[in-house]
């Protein structure tokens, strides 16, 4: 049938979570720049949810803070689960913030965040409200231990969810699991869980019992998913399993979308970054946060990416570290360059071998090769910063800028002691100190003079000898 509309999804994220062994809340554990509930209920969203609820108990502000934004203009809301009663009263906490909906309402789990578009999209067409109020995932595990069973009786229809620690014996040898997951008729699932009893071996309202109830009125849908889908996380080694699927998926879509990955296995792309066609990530590269790298760049071997935009055609070489900069096109990073917080790199510049940056700007075509240090910096169009270059910003107590004009060369090994402003087209000297602002134009040295001694490296030598016999 046709997906139900509206769909309402409920993602439940209320759990304690203590086999993580952690002071968060399990389901802010991040994987790939995003809270491990970030993606059932981004799946909720792109699937065509009108109303997603997250179900939040345990570090609820905390968790909120993390939920609200991230979702392409899309709104979380949150109801609230106060005492820990089972996942029946968790998914009955949603209610109020879904009053008045009508239609079909999805329940999801936070710490599940494998389940794709594609196997909801079963779920959602295997559910028929005239023939009954709830269709459900299950899967099949080589060991079922701690899992719901699924109970099917005459034509293997399905009658209920026993748990595993309130099963039998005969019905712990029952593979076929319950995956936690169902689409369920609004009204019906309001009036299943008021039915619900804690007459089980935890004490709680057991959402699994709805199952029975939906048997009992007309037949239950269920689809079958691969067991990786519907896998939760307990621990951090989960954790790590879950991520590494995440990762594969997210480089597969990128080298689908026209993205040359040279080493996707060592490659990590968070979430959130976006890349242009034709752009080639070197072995051990690491995109962190909300990057956006443009198209026909490079991005070499072991550099670092946080919050970083690389404009198209740019280059950034091999082992470079960047932090919330922007690079302009046709720019060449690197390598062992850092850009840190700040940085604006403007069309065709250049900034190569151990040269830092912080809160600069380097304007079309500046170039600065080498071992320099350039920060709190504004640096006019074709400049030439020479190696060992250094902005001495801080005083000690504050940070004050250096602003050179367009064309300036400036000779190796200058400190540039600020507030300094050095005009257009002004020369400075190798070795020089500079303190006081250079007209455009000018020439500014600050040397001692050169003094030559003649013969006096043979003498010195001779002295030293004549000490070492001694």
């Amino acid at each position: 049938m046709t997906q139900p509309s509206p769909i309402a999804a409920v993602v439940l994220c209320a759990g304690l979570g203590k086999r993580m062994n952690s002071s968060r809340a399990k389901v802010l554990h991040p994987i790939l720049g995003r809270p491990l509930a970030w993606y059932p209920i981004n799946t909720a969203f792109e699937l065509g949810a009108q109303q997603v609820v997250a179900v939040v108990g345990h570090q609820a502000d905390e968790v909120k803070a993390a939920l609200t934004g991230g979702f392409a203009g899309q709104t979380v809301q949150f109801a609230l689960q106060a005492q820990q009663r089972g996942t029946g009263d968790a998914v009955n906490a949603a209610r109020g913030a879904l009053t008045g909906f009508t239609g079909a309402v999805l329940i999801l789990y936070g710490d599940v965040p494998l389940l794709t578009v594609e196997t909801l999209k079963r779920l959602l067409a295997a559910y028929d409200p005239a023939k009954g109020p709830l269709a459900m995932i299950t899967c099949r595990l080589a060991d079922p231990t701690g899992y719901g069973r699924v109970l099917r009786g005459s034509g293997h229809v399905v009658e209920g969810i026993v748990e595993h620690k309130d099963a039998t014996a005969e019905q712990k040898l029952i593979a076929e699991v319950n995956a936690g997951i169902y689409v369920v008729d609004a009204k019906f699932l309001w009036g299943a869980l008021e039915r619900l009893t804690p007459q089980n071996a935890q004490g709680e309202l057991y959402l699994t019992d709805i199952v029975a109830q939906a048997a009992k009125v007309g037949t239950v849908a269920v689809i079958e998913a691969p067991a990786e889908e519907t896998a939760g996380v307990n621990d951090r080694a989960e954790l790590a399993d879950r991520a590494e699927v995440i990762r594969a998926r997210i480089n597969l879509r990128h080298m689908r979308a026209g993205v040359t990955l040279t080493h996707p296995a060592s490659t990590f792309i968070d979430a959130a970054v976006e890349i242009g066609p034709e752009t080639t990530l070197g072995p051990n590269v690491s995109l962190q946060g909300d990057c956006e790298i443009g198209a026909n760049a490079t991005i070499g071997q072991g550099s670092v990416l946080m919050h970083t935009t690389v404009g198209d055609h740019s280059e950034v070489k091999p082992y470079s570290v960047l932090e919330e900069a922007v690079v302009g096109p046709k720019c060449h990073v690197g390598p062992f360059a850092r850009l840190r917080p700040g940085t604006v790199l403007e069309e065709g510049v250049h900034v190569g071998n151990f040269v830092e940056t912080k809160k600069a700007r380097l304007r079309k075509g500046t170039k600065a090769g080498h071992l320099s240090y350039l920060g709190d910096a504004d640096i006019g169009a074709g400049c030439n910063i020479g190696a060992g270059t250094i902005t001495c910003n801080y005083d000690g107590v504050n940070k004050h800028e250096t602003v050179l004009g367009a064309g300036v060369f400036i000779g190796s090994d200058t400190q540039l002691v600020a507030p300094v402003r050095v005009g257009d087209g002004a020369f400075i000297g190798a070795g020089s100190t500079i303190t006081e602002d250079v007209p455009a134009g000018a020439l500014s040295i600050s040397r001692t003079p050169q003094t030559i001694k003649e013969g006096w490296a043979e003498r010195r030598r001779k002295v030293l000898a004549g000490l070492k016999q001694d």
